[in-house]
């Protein structure tokens, strides 16, 4: 998703974030519900109390995505897969785990999770308006279980619409853990999961484009038009998606057969710790034009230095700054064995926020791995972008 976010919290150390397109939904929700909704369902108040109903409304009903995200979340870290962000956006949210599940069972229980809770939330929902309505006097609080309810119907609806079984809706990624156990094959069960989203968005946005032309034609209510204009929105959006993760299946099908020696360089331009920033800049950076060296000293890796921490520091100080003061030490997530897939290092470089590793081989430095390099030899295997 491109486009400003803004980060509004933390749950479970896992950052919350907001995309702008949320605030486009909530205005629209508000509104919908102020000046529709509310007043037929709660006549004889003022504006100002329906456009208040209505901007709680909205709060509730994305508290309900981030819910349902979070339990997709929870599940996740108990497979200690980390969560980098979840994202509030016009279509709902996402929780973007850095890595794949480690197997179908492990997929199954973390894509349920999510509908499971909003179920629960729309169970609860109504169990509590059903416990109020039994108390005399529950009249005074009709716009409290209007909310309830409207908060109830919203939860029950995200959590069937989620089971939608296309990829990559939560009904996809069950059906993906289903495909992945039966064949054993991961990218092969994405990619087959994927063709079911492209079906599943295809025909929401057929849907949704016959109730846009029904309804402007008369043979349906013209408000129909705002509804079939976000199914075809929705439908639009899976579709993209679906295709998206198909592609995405393919390219590491692709590499997934690649070991990491096979686009490792070996002949590895390397940094003393001792040097000043300045002779690093002017030596190293601007000599061979890479983007970061390994530091290493008596023979093995102590740290990495890039232009990102070049640049944090003043130019002024490139003469008095050695390379140990601003390089990032070493730690074991910088490097990878030389066996390991290209699929493996690549998710490596996601998690640590890397785009080089050092590979390793019995504590021996004995190349390097970059996503430029990836990038090179999918385009000479013909991958288009």
């Amino acid at each position: 998703m491109h486009g400003p976010d803004w980060q509004i919290g933390r749950i479970l150390g896992i950052p919350i974030k907001v995309h702008a397109s949320w605030f486009l939904v909530f205005l629209f929700v508000t509104w919908t519900l102020a000046t529709g909704y509310l007043p037929s369902v709660l006549p004889g108040h003022s504006a100002a109390r329906y456009w208040a109903m209505g901007g709680v409304s909205a709060v509730l009903l994305f508290a309900s995505v981030l819910l349902h995200e979070l339990g997709h979340s929870y599940v996740a870290l108990r497979y200690r897969i980390p969560i980098g962000q979840i994202i509030l956006f016009i279509f709902g949210g996402v929780a973007q785990m850095r890595r794949e599940p480690p197997g179908p069972r492990a997929e199954f229980l973390i894509a349920i999770a999510g509908p499971l809770v909003s179920f629960l939330l729309g169970g609860l929902c109504f169990g509590l308006v059903s416990l109020a309505e039994s108390v005399p006097g529950a009249g005074r609080f009709q716009g409290l279980l209007v909310l309830a309810v409207m908060v109830g119907h919203t939860n029950f609806l995200l959590g069937v619409f989620n089971l939608i079984p296309g990829f990559p809706l939560d009904g996809g990624r069950v059906l993906r853990a289903g495909l992945w156990a039966w064949t054993k094959d991961f990218y092969r069960a994405t990619s087959q999961a994927s063709l079911a989203g492209l079906w599943f968005g295809g025909s929401l946005a057929l849907l949704g484009g016959l109730v846009v032309f029904a309804a402007v034609a008369g043979a349906l209510p013209g408000t129909l038009v705002t509804n079939g204009g976000w199914i075809v929105l929705i439908g639009a959006f899976l579709f993209t998606a679906a295709r998206g993760s198909r592609r995405q299946a393919a390219l590491k099908a692709i590499l997934s057969s690649v070991a990491v020696r096979d686009l490792m360089v070996c002949a590895v331009t390397t940094i003393d710790p001792g040097l000043t920033v300045e002779d690093a800049v002017n030596g190293w950076f601007l000599h061979y034009g890479y983007g970061g060296f390994p530091v290493v000293q008596d023979g093995r890796p102590v740290g990495m230095v890039t232009v990102r921490e070049i640049r944090a520091v003043p130019t002024s100080l490139w003469a008095w700054r050695r390379v140990q003061d601003v390089m990032r030490p070493w730690t074991p997530d910088m490097a990878v064995a030389s066996d390991c897939s290209v699929v493996q290092a690549l998710e490596r470089m996601v998690q640590t926020g890397e785009d080089r590793l050092v590979v390793v081989d019995d504590g021996r430095l004995v190349g390097l791995v970059t996503r430029s390099a990836v990038a090179r030899y999918l385009q000479l295997r013909g991958f288009q972008s």
